[in-house]
């Protein structure tokens, strides 16, 4: 049949590209865009072999073969089958298994079918070899594509270039069409607003040593815990010995008096249910949170269709994201701005009836990968940042509106 196909090993081509983009192979390094990818392959394959494009295969890893969010925008793209193999973790480092097995069987059955007359591999691993032989046997030219090496030199087996019928390099300019690198600024989320309760909680003194936390150093193991503000996200607040939990602060603020910087006014709360510290004498959640309807119960069957349509084709994934579109969901379907008004005045705490359905929401993103089942802090502090960052927008613009 006088058509190419194009069979992509993930690993390789992303890693590369973050080798040459970022200086190191980790893909949590870059931001790609599937979408210009996929098209960007398609239109170089289409030049290169001198053939429509049948299909492009994308094999990648996933944890437990679980597709993760990009995995799940490629497989409805036209023209675009996702192979799975495993993600599996080794002396602390992720490995694919599997991945080499599925495009070796792919590549030697489309030969044999006669399925095409020009395969393409997007791949570095001599393990294709005899695959690539197989296929050349059948009749088939077998173009191999490689990244730019960061270094200038080979990142394929010499053996898979030696065998293969054409050659081509993808370089900087063509991988930078659809991969960039992420600036690192330390924050998953933009500057945050002070907040009295949360000034109160870096300003008191550790209960170990009486310094507070301002003036400790922070030791190598462990982040600096930041403030969480309605406009940002939260810092990573490790639970090592030393940092003060919202309950060591209660009890020091019950024991001594309160520190001069120490506003006397300031509740000590969490963004979680297990660092909540209630006002004396109250109940741990008010009955207005626990009237507030969940996103379920305001969503109809025919948006539920198109939250997952969306959730497939455009939502990333990213933590921060994914809180920011729960909350726009919710907040589009509140028939009762008093919810949101009561809502704005619970802050730091998502009542637990809607914190329990974000972070599910958050799991089908892939993020309780690797993780024992469970969010890890940093992400679920991410979550909850994005989630109120939109709802500061209507509710801080509210007396605005009300005055004009």
């Amino acid at each position: 049949m006088d058509r190419c196909i194009v069979l992509v090993d993930a690993g390789y081509l992303l890693g590369a590209a973050a080798s040459l983009l970022a200086g190191e192979p980790s893909r949590s390094r870059i931001t790609v865009d599937h979408a210009a990818l996929i098209q960007g392959l398609r239109e170089r394959a289409e030049a290169d072999t001198q053939q429509p494009l049948l299909r492009i295969y994308w094999f990648d890893g996933a944890p437990d073969r679980v597709p993760q969010p990009e995995h799940r925008r490629l497989r409805v793209m036209p023209r675009v089958t996702v192979r799975l193999g495993a993600l599996t973790r080794s002396d602390g480092r992720w490995a694919q298994k599997g991945v080499d097995a599925a495009m070796h069987a792919e590549l030697t059955e489309l030969a044999r079918n006669r399925a095409c007359s020009d395969i393409v591999l997007v791949t570095g691993d001599g393990d294709l070899l005899p695959g690539m032989m197989s296929a050349k046997e059948h009749g088939v030219a077998v173009h191999l594509w490689a990244v730019q090496a960061a270094d200038g030199d080979y990142n394929q087996s010499e053996d898979l270039v030696a065998e293969a019928d054409e050659r081509r390099v993808l370089d900087r300019v063509w991988i930078t069409r659809a991969v960039r690198a992420k600036e690192l600024t330390g924050v998953c989320a933009p500057p945050p607003a002070p907040r009295p309760e949360i000034a109160a909680i870096l300003s008191a003194p550790l209960p170990e040593s009486g310094l507070t936390t301002a003036e400790r150093p922070p030791r190598e193991d462990e982040h600096t815990p930041g403030a969480a503000g309605r406009n940002g996200s939260q810092d990573r607040v490790p639970g090592a010995k030393g940092v003060p939990t919202p309950k060591d602060l209660a009890e020091l603020r019950a024991g001594a008096p309160a520190a001069p910087q120490q506003p006397t006014t300031a509740t000590l709360r969490w963004s979680s249910d297990k660092g909540w510290v209630d006002r004396p004498g109250t109940p741990s959640e008010p009955p207005e949170a626990a009237a507030m309807p969940t996103l379920a119960q305001l969503t109809t069957a025919e948006q539920r269709w198109a939250d997952r349509e969306e959730d497939i084709t455009t939502v990333g994934g990213d933590p921060y994201e994914v809180g920011q579109v729960f909350a726009r969901r919710w907040i589009a379907r509140l028939g009762d701005p008093v919810h949101l008004q009561r809502l704005s005045g619970m802050y730091p705490r998502i009542p637990h009836r809607i914190d329990g359905e974000l972070l599910r929401y958050a799991a089908r993103f892939g993020l309780l990968a690797h993780k024992d089942d469970q969010i890890d802090e940093h992400d679920r502090y991410a979550i909850r940042a994005g989630f109120w960052r939109e709802i500061d927008v209507p509710t801080t613009a509210e007396p605005a509106g009300a005055g004009d």
